[in-house]
Formats: C-alpha cells, sequence, structure tokens
C-alpha cells in the first residue's frame, strides 16, 4: 500500500523543518562572535530609544534639540557608562589577582578546619581537591574573559552608531519596500511594538537590577570585602538572567568571603544579607514595576533560558528574554506562526489584527 500524498508533504515540511533548524542552530553556534556582539548593539540601541523618550519629557530639549542630536545624547551617555564601568571592573579585577597568595593560604585554613570538623577522610579528600584548585588560573581566566568583552566595546559602539545613523532612512526602505499603505502601516506598527516592549522590559528590568546591585554593593563594604564593586557589577549583570541568575549571584560574592576571611561567619552573613535582597527585590519590588508588561509564560522563559545558554553560554542567559519577546512579537503578526506566539504567550492573549 502507497504512502497518501498528504502523508508525504506532512513528511516532506517536517524533514525541511528540522533541516531547518539544525541550520539555524549551527549558524548561531559558529557565528556566536559576530551575533553577540550586534545583539547587544541592538539591546543598547532600544536602551537609547528609551533614553530619548526621558529626554523628550524635558519640554525645552523636545522643542530645541532635533531627534538625532537626541539620540547622540543617549550614546554619547552609553559611551561615558561603558567606560567608567570597564575601568573600575579591570581595577578590581587587578586587586584580586594581587592578593592571590593571600586567598590560597586563607583556603588552605578553611581546609584545616573543615578536616577537623569531619574527620582524617573528609580531610584527604578537601586536600586531593585543593592540590587539584587553582586558584589563580581561576582568576585569570576570568580576567580574559573580562578582557575580552571590553575588546568587543567598540565593534559594539561601532554598531550602535551605524544603527543610529540607519534608524534615520530606514523608514525610507521601508515605505519603498510595501507599496501598499495598508502592509506599511502593519509592517511600521510591528517594529514600533517591538521597540515599544522591549525598551520597556530593558528599562525596567535595568532599573530592578541596579537597585539589587547598590544594596548589596552597600552590604560588601560594610564587610570590607575586596573588589566590591566587581560584585556588585556581577550581581547587577546576573540579574538580568531569569530564574538562577539572582541565587548565582548570591552564592559567588558568599563564596568569595571565605577565601578572603578564612573563616566561614563573614561569608554566612553576606549569604544571607544579600540573599534577602535578592528575595525581597525579586519577589516584591520587581513585580510592582514591571507588572505584566511581558506577555511570556513562565515555562517558556525557563525554556529559553536552556536552549540560548546551550548556545551562547551565560550571554544566551541574559539576552533568552529579549529574544524570546522579539519572537512572540513577529509570530503573532505572521499568521502561519501565530499558533506558536500563543504558545509561547503568559494566557494565549495576542493581538490578532489581520
Amino acid at each position: 500500500m502507497s504512502a497518501s500524498p498528504v502523508s508525504n508533504v506532512s513528511l516532506t515540511k517536517f524533514t525541511y523543518l528540522l533541516l531547518s533548524i539544525i541550520a539555524l542552530v549551527t549558524i548561531l553556534v559558529v557565528s556566536e562572535e559576530y551575533i553577540v556582539p550586534f545583539i547587544i548593539a541592538l539591546i543598547i540601541w532600544f536602551i537609547i530609544h528609551e533614553l530619548r523618550e526621558n529626554i523628550q519629557m524635558v519640554p525645552f530639549m523636545r522643542k530645541h534639540f532635533p531627534m538625532w542630536l537626541q539620540s547622540m545624547i543617549g550614546f554619547f551617555i552609553i559611551c561615558v557608562v561603558l567606560v567608567i564601568v570597564g575601568e573600575l571592573l579591570y581595577i578590581s579585577m587587578s586587586t584580586l589577582t594581587e592578593r592571590i597568595d593571600d586567598y590560597q593560604v586563607n583556603f588552605e585554613i578553611i581546609m584545616f578546619q573543615l578536616s577537623s570538623l569531619f574527620g582524617v577522610d573528609v580531610m584527604s579528600m578537601l586536600d586531593n581537591y585543593s592540590s587539584k584548585m587553582d586558584i589563580a588560573g581561576i582568576l585569570s581566566s576570568t580576567l580574559d574573559i573580562t578582557t575580552s568583552v571590553l575588546g568587543n566595546t567598540f565593534l559594539i559602539l561601532l554598531y550602535v552608531l551605524f544603527l543610529l545613523i540607519e534608524e534615520s532612512i530606514f523608514p525610507m526602505k521601508l515605505e519603498a519596500l510595501y507599496k501598499s499603505e495598508s502592509k506599511y502601516n502593519k509592517t511600521q506598527k510591528l517594529f514600533q511594538k517591538m521597540d515599544k516592549n522591549i525598551s520597556r522590559y530593558l528599562s525596567l528590568k535595568t532599573v530592578v537590577s541596579l537597585l539589587t546591585g547598590i544594596l548589596s554593593y552597600i552590604v560588601f563594604l560594610i564587610f570590607d570585602l575586596d573588589a566590591a564593586i566587581f560584585w556588585a557589577m556581577l550581581i547587577f549583570v546576573l540579574n538580568y538572567i531569569p530564574t538562577i541568575g539572582s541565587l548565582i549571584a548570591t552564592l559567588f560574592p558568599a563564596l568569595f568571603a571565605i577565601f578572603q576571611f578564612g573563616e566561614f561567619g563573614p561569608a554566612l552573613y553576606i549569604l544571607i544579607i544579600v540573599g534577602i535582597i535578592q528575595v525581597v527585590v525579586g519577589n516584591i519590588v520587581e513585580p510592582k514595576i514591571m507588572g505584566n508588561s511581558l506577555n511570556i509564560s513562565s515555562l517558556v522563559v525557563i525554556l529559553s533560558l536552556t536552549i540560548w545558554g546551550a548556545i551562547w553560554g551565560i550571554m544566551g542567559m541574559i539576552l533568552s528574554v529579549p529574544i524570546t519577546v522579539m519572537m512572540i512579537i513577529v509570530f503573532e503578526e505572521i499568521p502561519g506562526l501565530r499558533p506558536i506566539a500563543i504558545m509561547l504567550s503568559e494566557r494565549g492573549n495576542i493581538s490578532m489584527e489581520e
């Protein structure tokens, strides 16, 4: 019995879809070095849009400053912030590398305390682990990663600059592309909606992460933790990662406190206080500020976190939510992909404009 034509068509579509997904993932993995800086530049471009909205709230600047000048002001603010942050991070990492020997000594003290607490067998296991643990290598590796990120800063800012230039002529290209006024208006609304949602999410998430970072920085100063600004910036960045970001951000400075002080007391206090800050900000402040600004299912957030993390690592986790938001907005405007947008949304509520 021969297969029906419908079955053959379905199998062909499934094969094309599977091959397309494999090809797309391969391209994303191979071209990570080039795509990730562009996506970061795109996110900075959205943030500049939000800064421009705030600039336009000042009547004098709205009246006397043209749009391109407002964009340049936002771009200049971003550049200054990145330079200051880069300098502070480099100083903090240099401080950590200079005190490697002290951390090694304190690590050995901790090993001795644990061996006394748990017995000889545990001591031998810890000795084997400590001999294999290269603290200097870990810190040097972290410094290399930081330097690499700072090295891409110029490329990212160059992308942002050209995005701002392209922004001024993009409407003309869009109008030339769509001769029909209805299609032009629909596409323009799509980009405006994406701009509004992504900019709102990034601005509100930045405020929440900044609040968490500042409060944590105060705690680190109270306990005299080395490179406090570095750990506060780490908390700020990792808070962009949904769910697990705040947990990792809380553990890292607490674990480092053990190496710095050679005892568990300060580390336990830092873990508890910073953990309380994360819980209060994440479960009370953030929901009140952000509300229902994003129409994404909680399960989809976790899945996107896992998928983009597997493709691009830590940076993929940070970018997972903005990328998913853009996918939902685009899919809901394409009839063939609208069912996917419904499944990705929080409660199946999407715009149904034709």
